[in-house]
Parts: structure tokens; sequence; C-alpha cells
């Protein structure tokens, strides 16, 4: 008798494990499945510079070009722009600061742009060679700048030889507006070089 109740009440057992899993299974199945999360809108970051003085600085420089800096540059009430072609930073060129193989400043007049300094093999202006410009031709220059409220832009320009040298002075580059166009300074940072036609013929006097 003892051997039949503990069969029945094994059965019994299993019987009600069968019908909670069915329930279980039921009520899983019951509930809706959960929703996609909703696609996040990707909104386009707003260009650091107007599209037209992008398009102005890759007619000067070409398609791989930078804007760095735009606006009154040079105190005159005038839009200007500085731009460059960026070396890229590889393991081979891990020099500090911002390497550039041409850089150019341009002026908005009356809606065409026209170059106004260029630092290439050699850094120029529409009179000729800036005073200091070294005469062996350059490959690419450290760019650095600064924007004073009342002399506004001054350019710095550091010849790349390969590898860093610390102990070369950078050619600073201002607008002078005695004479309207921008020249480079004296080691001082604080009077104006002359320009020369040529290499050859190239002086620092002051101006």
């Amino acid at each position: 008798m003892t051997l039949v109740c503990s069969a029945a009440t094994t059965a019994y057992a299993s019987q009600l494990v069968v019908l909670f899993a069915a329930a279980l299974l039921s009520g899983c199945g019951s509930e809706p499945a959960p929703k996609p999360a909703e696609p996040v809108a990707v909104i386009p970051a707003e260009p650091e510079f107007p599209a037209d003085v992008q398009a102005a600085a890759e007619a000067l420089l070409g398609s791989e070009t930078k804007v760095l800096a735009f606006g009154d540059l040079a105190k005159t009430g005038k839009q200007q722009l500085l731009a460059a072609n960026l070396v890229p930073k590889s393991p081979k060129n891990d020099i500090t600061g911002t390497i550039v193989t041409r850089t150019v400043i341009a002026e908005n007049d009356n809606g065409q742009w026209a170059e106004l300094f260029r630092g290439d093999e050699y850094l120029k202006n529409a009179k000729g060679y800036l005073g200091l410009t070294p005469l062996a031709p350059v490959s690419g220059w450290r760019v650095q700048f600064e924007r004073d409220p009342v002399q506004g832009l001054t350019l710095y320009l550091t010849p790349v030889t390969g590898m860093e040298d610390k102990h070369v002075l950078p050619i600073g580059v201002r607008w002078n507006p005695k004479n309207k166009r921008y020249q480079s300074l004296d080691r001082t940072y604080q009077q104006f070089l002359l320009e020369s036609p040529s290499l050859t013929t190239q002086r620092s006097q002051l101006k």
C-alpha cells in the first residue's frame, strides 16, 4: 500500500511540474517583444569657417587645404584668410607643431580673393623675397601664429630640415600698415625688413 501511494504521489508531482512549466512558457510568449531603439539623428558638425572661405583657400592651394585663421587679420577692416597644406603626422614625422609645405595669406577685395603672402620653398610677397628667407629652398615649415587686438596676425615660420632643431629661430611675418603689405620682422620682432627682388641680392635692411 505504501508503495502504491508513493508511485501515485510521484506521478502527480510530475504532472504538476509539467503544468507549471507550460504555464511559464505560455506567460513568456504572451509578453510583447521589446521594441528596437529609436535611431539617433546624426547632426553634422558646423564647419569651422564659412564655405566660401574654404573654397577660396582651395582655389589658392588645392583641395588638400586647411584654413587656419580667418577675419580681420591685419586690422584693416578687410577679411583675410590664412591657409596651408598640412603635412600629416607619421612615425617618420614626429616634429612638434603644425608642419606645412605651403601657406598663404589672402584678402577679400570686393568679392575677389587676392594673395598677399606666400610661403612655399621661399617666403614672398608681391614685391619679392622677404628678409631672412633662407637661400636654400625649404621643403616644409613649422607654422605658429598669434592674433593681437591692435597689431593683428603675426605669423612665425620655422624651416623644417627633417629633424627638429630648437636653435633655429622662427621668421616673423606681420602686416606693415605703413607699406600696406606683409613683411618679415627682424630678430627682435619689432622692425620690418625690406624685400629683395632676387635671392642673390637679398638684404636685411630695416624699413
